[in-house]
């Protein structure tokens, strides 16, 4: 299985960009307006596909232990990139937040860098510290305040999506180091309640929750996007009404080519397919957890649980508030959602999973005896 494993990963993967493309030509005619051009953000798509396809090229054909050496290049960056943000005629402000960095006709949301970075950082650090993950200091005090740093600027923002998303990927790599799991307990209440806090305290996060407490109450305003995506699923039904024949993206759904363009496959292309694109997600995961735990050294099992981390928690929320199991929060679903930016770093990311399974199928011997290793010192796995 696990010397198929990046074989089955690639082909997932491909699978999702053929249907985000179809999608998106699908869906985004509607949403033109602004643009004069029905071909808009398909074009734009296919210009940030062919940059992630470069970069996961590269990803994949440069050692990952480079980003073990240069991470701190890529926390700066990604420290730079947030200050980006709050500056006049670079940071762009969209429906409240400023996640946006504008130069020219290019725009691209800082926040893909910081996930990566804290990845970074977060491998580098256990794998350098591998014998005191356990102690408070070393395994969860210093790497909590050095991600925090990340994370309280992005909440500046007003980004809890992302801020949600790096938290409970930290969670997850801590779990996996061998950090106490009473301190990731604690960690992980104080996080729910610090964003309940936050989410109460701004108006229009309030009343997302509000909305998705009583979605019938709030459905013209701030319920209103969840409430027309469950008009789209049961549209569809199990068949679908066809590629190209959804109703709800002629403006009924805003946002139907971004973070809700799943139910629009289930609108358009039925049930089937709908579970078909979760369960390629379950394959992404899986695949990606077996290269992770047969890396030849620690910081690949890491940074490869780390990775799968991002791209499955993602796609996690994104399902669930698309089908009104979680409150509307603005996530994209990765490899399909229009979204230049989280289309790159997911396939930069893919790209450095093939590399820890090529390091792997270099050292075959090796690799098995660290391999058994890793095992022993890392009890989570």
């Amino acid at each position: 299985m696990h010397r198929k494993s990046a074989y089955i990963l690639f082909v997932a993967v491909l699978a999702m960009l053929v249907i985000g493309i179809v999608m998106l030509f699908s869906t985004s005619a509607f949403a033109r307006d602004s643009h004069g051009d029905a071909f808009f953000f398909v074009k734009r798509q296919a210009v940030w596909l062919g940059v992630g396809l470069a970069g996961c090229t590269t990803a994949t054909l440069v050692d990952y232990h480079f980003w073990q050496r240069t991470w701190w290049i890529w926390f700066g960056a990604a420290l730079v990139g947030l200050a980006f943000c709050f500056v006049p005629h670079l940071g762009m402000r969209i429906n409240g937040s400023r996640r946006w960095v504008g130069a020219g006709p290019l725009t691209f949301q800082p926040s893909e860098l910081r996930k990566i970075a804290a990845v970074f950082f977060l491998a580098w650090w256990f794998a350098r510290n591998e014998k005191t993950s356990g102690r408070i200091v070393a395994g969860f005090v210093v790497p909590f305040a050095v991600v925090a740093l990340l994370l309280g600027l992005i909440v500046t923002e007003v980004d809890l999506g992302s801020t949600a998303l790096i938290g409970a990927t930290m969670f997850v790599m801590m779990f996996v180091a061998g950090t106490n799991p009473a301190l990731l307990g604690a960690l992980s209440l104080t996080g729910v309640a610090g964003i309940l806090f936050v989410a109460t305290h701004m108006p229009e996060r309030m009343a997302r929750l509000s909305a998705f407490m009583d979605p019938q109450r709030f459905k013209d305003d701030a319920g209103l996007q969840q409430m027309q995506a469950l008009i789209a699923w049961g549209s569809g039904g199990m068949e679908g009404l066809g590629l190209g024949n959804g109703r709800q993206k002629m403006l009924y759904l805003p946002y139907a080519h971004t973070d809700f363009i799943f139910p629009m496959i289930g609108e358009e292309l039925g049930l089937r397919v709908s579970l078909l694109v979760v369960f390629l997600f379950v394959v992404i995961v899986i695949c990606g957890m077996m290269i992770a735990l047969h890396a030849k050294d620690r910081f690949g099992l890491l940074l490869g649980c780390g990775i799968v981390s991002l791209v499955a928690l993602q796609a996690a929320v994104n399902i669930g508030v698309t089908t009104s199991l979680l409150p509307n929060k603005g996530l994209p679903l990765p490899f399909i959602s229009y979204g230049g930016s989280n289309l790159a770093a997911c396939l930069f990311g893919i790209g450095i999973l093939l590399n820890i399974y090529r390091q792997a199928q270099l050292e075959p011997a090796v690799n098995k005896k660290r391999a058994t290793m890793q095992v022993r010192t890392t009890p989570r796995i």
